[in-house]
């Protein structure tokens, strides 16, 4: 069984991170997938109506995704949660996105999203993607503007390296600044201003003085790869953290429980901080958790004593022993690809695990029949961060951070293992099938 699932969840995470070039195609396609399966859209314009044994889901900006379900029995226990995010580190295209160099180049005005290895953007081929607005003019003179996703999907732009012989200290360190040198070359020859607008309009199915806005992004045209003397490595781009977002996707639709609310969450801007509207540190997260509450017939105090007893799964992928850098980890908190589901923590609460919560999980992953290992950052070194402790200041819940072992985070192209996937989805089934409850003094109870 464990080979079938695997291959099925290999195969399903390569398709997904193909179609999924920015947070708004990431998105859309998780709610394809959850129309398929039978899930009921809810707009937060509308007012709901929740029914127990239901499945639901809303989208904020057209790229954070909550999609609930909720129990036939005793829906107001708690709420078990997973929580991904749907943007990766990447190059955005200013308002005004062309620039001209001597009449003879046309070059796209880009910005950094995200702490992005810069050197990874350079001499390979990029698309764009993202979203755009469009307005259609309506017989009685008002103005619509919708939102369309577009895809140029060919390769269309390329950052250009500066050649060694004109830049003789390369390979002893480069300083790139983004505003000289990762801009993206368009066209050649005597391409005029307007041409790249022109392009995003055919794109969108639209005229060029009805494009009046837009969030567009650069991404790695490269397809994935397996590769390895077994074929045990994957590389692609967005790995951090499409991998997690869809092996929790995958664990939310097989696993289920009568008891409570599972959630399943994808938040966009992870990679600039949270703090949008659409983030993890905005009103998105308690705003769905609550509405759902309420329209089950419950309240305030019923919420508050559900959270009490919830369990978040904060995933975001996790850094793997580097071959040519063994020294930049701990010695023995650290993590390998192909080895299993990654535990995060941090003395400083970078992440969120606790004693209470790794003892959970790992008793959770031991159900599944999935190794997990322990990560944390050398002691001299500093830690990144993920969305957990964010989002836990919007709703109060026990909490553990992990992730997936990779490589070459924040690169255009990570590498990751090719097993690792089909643990996540395992240990993801296992835990949506699970009652979960944490009581005041610390005991915590796990029952299938």
């Amino acid at each position: 069984m464990s080979q079938n699932i695997q291959a099925d969840g290999l195969a399903g995470l390569i398709d997904f991170l193909k179609k999924c070039p920015t947070a708004f195609h990431t998105a859309a396609s998780v709610a394809s997938i959850l129309d398929r399966a039978g899930f009921v859209r809810l707009s937060e314009a509308d007012r709901w109506h929740i029914e127990k044994g239901g499945a639901y889901y809303t989208i904020r900006n057209h790229s954070s995704i909550i999609a609930f379900k909720v129990g036939k029995k005793n829906p107001g226990h708690s709420f078990l949660v997973a929580s991904s995010h749907s943007d990766s580190p990447t190059f955005k295209l200013k308002h005004k996105g062309e620039l001209q160099v001597r009449g003879r180049y046309l070059k796209l005005n880009t910005e950094g999203y995200g702490g992005m290895i810069c050197s990874s953007w350079m001499d390979r081929p990029l698309s764009v993607a993202g979203r755009v607005l469009v307005r259609t003019r309506n017989k009685d003179g008002s103005e619509t503007y919708s939102s369309r996703l577009v895809d140029f999907g060919r390769d269309l732009v390329m950052i250009p390296n500066l050649s060694i012989h004109m830049n003789r200290g390369v390979n002893e360190g480069m300083a790139l600044n983004k505003q000289v040198d990762m801009l993206p070359l368009l066209a050649g020859g005597q391409a005029g201003p307007g041409l790249f607008r022109k392009l995003t309009a055919e794109a969108a199915g639209a005229d060029p003085e009805d494009i009046l806005g837009s969030d567009l992004y650069l991404y790695n045209r490269m397809e994935p790869a397996v590769w390895g003397a077994s074929g045990e490595f994957l590389s692609a781009g967005r790995l951090d953290d499409l991998e997690c977002a869809y092996g929790t996707l995958q664990g939310f639709l097989q696993g289920g429980s009568d008891t409570g609310i599972q959630v399943y969450c994808c938040f966009d801007n992870e990679e600039v901080g949270s703090r949008t509207r659409q983030g993890a540190a905005s009103t998105f997260f308690r705003d769905v958790l609550h509405r759902a509450v309420l329209c089950l017939g419950l309240d305030d105090e019923d919420f508050r004593c559900m959270c009490s007893r919830s369990f978040l799964l904060s995933c975001d992928n996790a850094h793997a022993v580097h071959p040519n850098h063994p020294e930049k980890t701990d010695p023995e908190n650290c993590a390998y690809m192909n080895e299993g589901i990654v535990i995060k923590s941090h003395a400083g609460q970078k992440y969120t695990s606790d004693g209470i919560s790794i003892a959970l999980f790992t008793g959770i992953c031991e159900k599944a029949g999935v190794p997990c290992q322990f990560f944390s950052n050398r002691s001299d070194m500093a830690s990144g961060s993920t969305l957990g402790n964010i989002a836990m200041s919007q709703v109060s819940m026990h909490a553990l951070d992990l992730g997936l072992a990779q490589l070459a985070m924040h690169s255009a192209y990570e590498t990751a293992g090719t097993k690792d996937i089909d643990y996540l989805i395992r240990a993801c089934r296992v835990y949506y099938s699970s009652v979960l409850t944490v009581l005041p003094d610390g005991t915590a109870v796990w029952s299938e």
